[in-house]
C-alpha cells in the first residue's frame, strides 16, 4: 500500500540519519511543555513542524515516510548549528508558501533560494519577540546548508526521489519505490541488512563475504558495500 512512500519506524529513522528518535518524535508529533506567566504555570503544546506522510493510526508504531526522513535531516542541521526551533518553523512555513511543496528544505529550490527565506525567518521571528542569541542571528546560511546535505539526493522536478547516503559509488540507495525505502544495494535490490545478517551468520570473515556472495548471487564487492554501510550505522550514537 505504501510502497513508493517509504516506511520507517522512529528507531530505524534515527539510525539512518543519526538523529535521536526522541527529537524526531518531538518535531513530527509535537510535545507538551510547562509555560510560566508570573506565578502561574500552565501546560502548553508545541505543534508538529509538519504532519508525517503516514498516519500513526494505521500502525502499531509511529512511522514516517521517505520525504519525512530527508526533511528531518535538514531540520537537524539547522538545530545543530544553534538555530531555535521557532526560526526553523518559520523557515519551513515561508518556504512551503513560496515553493509550493510540502518538503521545502529537501528541494533543490531551497539550496539555491533558501538564503533569503532563512534571513526573513530570523527577522520575522525577532519581530514576533523570539529571543535569539547573537550566534543564531549571524549564522551563515552556507554553514548550515552544506553541499554534503544535498549530496546523493536525486530529484524528479522538485521532488526528492532517491538518496544515496554514501554517494552512488558506494552502491547503497534509499528508494521509496523499492523495498519500502529500506537501504538496498542498488544493482541487486537486496536490503543491506539482509546481506549483513548473512555475513554475521557465516562468521563475519573473508570467507563469510564469499559465502554470502554465493547465496545471494551478488558480487563480493557489493556484499562488502552492504557491510560497510551497516557498520557505519552501528557506529552512530543516538
Amino acid at each position: 500500500m505504501y510502497n513508493g512512500t517509504g516506511i520507517y519506524t522512529l528507531p530505524e529513522a534515527a539510525r539512518l540519519i543519526n538523529v535521536p528518535a526522541r527529537k524526531i518524535h518531538r518535531w513530527l508529533y509535537g510535545y507538551h511543555y510547562s509555560k510560566k506567566s508570573g506565578e502561574a504555570v500552565t501546560q502548553a503544546f508545541s505543534s508538529p513542524l509538519w504532519l508525517p506522510q503516514l498516519s500513526k493510526d494505521d500502525y502499531e508504531a509511529e512511522v514516517i515516510g521517505f520525504n519525512d526522513l530527508l526533511e528531518v535531516r535538514f531540520v537537524s542541521a539547522f538545530v545543530a548549528h544553534g538555530l531555535p526551533l521557532v526560526v526553523v518553523r518559520r523557515c519551513l512555513e515561508t518556504a512551503r508558501a513560496i515553493f509550493g511543496v510540502d518538503y521545502p528544505m529537501t528541494s533543490g529550490s531551497f539550496k539555491t533560494d533558501g538564503k533569503t527565506i532563512f534571513a526573513e525567518a530570523i527577522e520575522q521571528s525577532v519581530k514576533e519577540g523570539a529571543l535569539l542569541d547573537l550566534k543564531s542571528r549571524q549564522l551563515a546560511f552556507r554553514d548550515v546548508i552544506s553541499p554534503s546535505l544535498y549530496a546523493g539526493i536525486e530529484y524528479d522536478g522538485k521532488r526528492a526521489t532517491k538518496w544515496y547516503p554514501q554517494g552512488r559509488s558506494q552502491h547503497v540507495v534509499l528508494d521509496p519505490s523499492r523495498q519500502f525505502g529500506s537501504p538496498i544495494i542498488d544493482d541487486a535490490g537486496i536490503p543491506t541488512d539482509v546481506l549483513f545478517a548473512s555475513f554475521l551468520a557465516e562468521g563475519a570473515s573473508a570467507q563469510a563475504v564469499v559465502q554470502t556472495s554465493r547465496v545471494y548471487d551478488v558480487p563480493s564487492r557489493l556484499v562488502k558495500a552492504a557491510i560497510r554501510f551497516e557498520q557505519s550505522l552501528k557506529r552512530t550514537v543516538h
